[in-house]
């Protein structure tokens, strides 16, 4: 079945670039002008093919002003999932819970950026304690070093600095005071820091999104911005790792492998359905083209004739997702209580739009991933948080596998984390 899945998405890709019509009823994937849609169209299953090939002129419609309005989440609600999957709240009451990582006996860390702290729920629980607090700037990336079952070091990062605390499996608190280890992060418009250690514990990575939508302020506000940094685990020897990334929020290293892989929000104001927001591999030493140029060699109108020499170099992102979702959490499903024509594939939540007249995100989506390269398509996985056109109850913000295999999905609109279970669909019946 995972072979099946990939080949479809595969061969649908390959026919569209000879410009071949493809209809993939059996499959139901969405390709061309219906890959785009909107809410209405989102549910468990879909699957959708976004091409380069397929994107729009800049303003084929106008930029739209539509933030959600958030509401109450419905009491007798819940998120849709595939049939034979459960969801159930594990904890709430967070401020803006955001991002998430699992130690490695199973805690669960929570960045919980509207309150300036960390909580930690302990494996198996679902009371969530305060590991950090009295942060500045919205905590947001967390991780551990080194890399392995024993870390001596959490690391955090707020939207000012990364701070390293001392650390042992199983502690409630942190074991002693913090060292800013990168005291001087740009600060400003993005704010969301996350980072990750390469697997051999050599070299800590920084996301560092742009400091306005398309370089209107100019581009000497942004040093160290729309950039993954690099830096030695103490935090010298600071390099550019990949640049032209507006704003990646999550970046993780996919389980096995030496690739980085990270979810992109692109710029706005440009209409609808452009540019597409993306999850790729990072290229290290590659150039993704902001301001001047997205989603490959296509030149800004914003930045007419700039840097010609730099658009043959310009790297086209493994997948392509609906304009404007706002791509936020990313994890690989390592665990075993899913069916295993899930193991390795990418989860991403999509924490949804404001930039387009017809909403788009507000969901989780599954990544299809064979031998560690995506297939270039995805599909709906966790749906159901838009209540109609003006009024959104939910907004998946990160993503992390518990240690029991259950799927957990940080919510910043309803202020829960999520659990996304398998029981079979037998039982999944029985319970509805």
């Amino acid at each position: 079945m995972r072979a099946l899945r990939t080949l479809v998405f595969t061969l649908v890709a390959a026919a569209s670039c000879l410009g071949v019509t493809v209809r993939a009823a059996d499959d139901g994937v969405r390709v061309g002008v219906a890959a785009f849609g909107d809410w209405r169209t989102d549910a468990p299953g879909t699957k959708r093919l976004i091409r380069a090939s397929d994107l729009p002129q800049p303003y084929a419609s106008s930029s739209a002003g539509n933030a959600p309005r958030i509401v109450p989440r419905p009491r007798t609600v819940l998120p849709r999932v595939p049939a034979g999957f459960s969801v159930s709240v594990l904890a709430s009451g967070f401020e803006q819970p955001r991002q998430m990582r699992v130690a490695p006996n199973g805690d669960l860390f929570i960045a919980e950026s509207g309150a300036d702290r960390i909580r930690l729920i302990r494996a198996g629980e679902t009371a969530p304690s305060v590991f950090i607090d009295g942060l500045s700037r919205r905590p947001f990336g967390i991780a551990f070093y080194p890399p392995g079952p024993d870390p001596r070091f959490v690391y955090v990062a707020t939207e000012g600095e990364v701070l390293r605390y001392p650390y042992r499996i199983g502690a409630l608190r942190p074991s002693g005071r913090a060292t800013a280890v990168v005291p001087d992060v740009p600060v400003g418009h993005h704010w969301t820091r996350d980072i990750a250690f390469t697997p051999d514990g050599s070299k800590l990575l920084l996301a560092v999104g742009s400091g306005d939508n398309d370089g209107e302020a100019g581009m000497a506000i942004e040093a160290r911005r729309a950039d993954i940094l690099e830096y030695n685990p103490d935090g010298t020897g600071m390099q550019i790792f990949a640049a032209g990334l507006r704003n990646p929020v999550t970046i993780a290293f996919y389980p096995g492998t030496n690739d980085l892989w990270t979810t992109v929000n692109e710029r706005d104001g440009l209409g609808d359905n452009l540019p597409p927001d993306y999850v790729t591999r990072v290229k290290p030493g590659g150039f993704y083209g902001w301001p001047w140029f997205y989603i490959g060699g296509n030149p800004d109108p914003r930045h007419k004739n700039a840097h010609p020499e730099l658009r043959d170099g310009v790297i086209v992102p493994d997948v392509l997702l609906q304009p404007h979702s706002a791509p936020l959490g990313l994890a690989v499903y390592t665990g075993t209580q899913f069916p295993a024509s899930y193991r390795g594939d990418v989860f991403v939540a999509l924490h949804g739009s404001w930039n387009r007249a017809l909403r788009t995100g507000y969901k989780v989506i599954r990544i299809p991933v064979r031998d560690g390269k995506p297939s270039g398509g995805y599909e709906d996985f966790m749906t159901g948080f838009v209540a109609d056109a003006p009024n959104v109850w939910g907004r998946p913000v990160g993503v992390a596998v518990a240690a029991d295999g259950a799927l957990l999905v940080s919510d910043d609109g309803a202020d829960v984390i999520w659990r996304i279970s398998y029981e079979g669909e037998s039982k999944a019946s029985e319970r509805r």
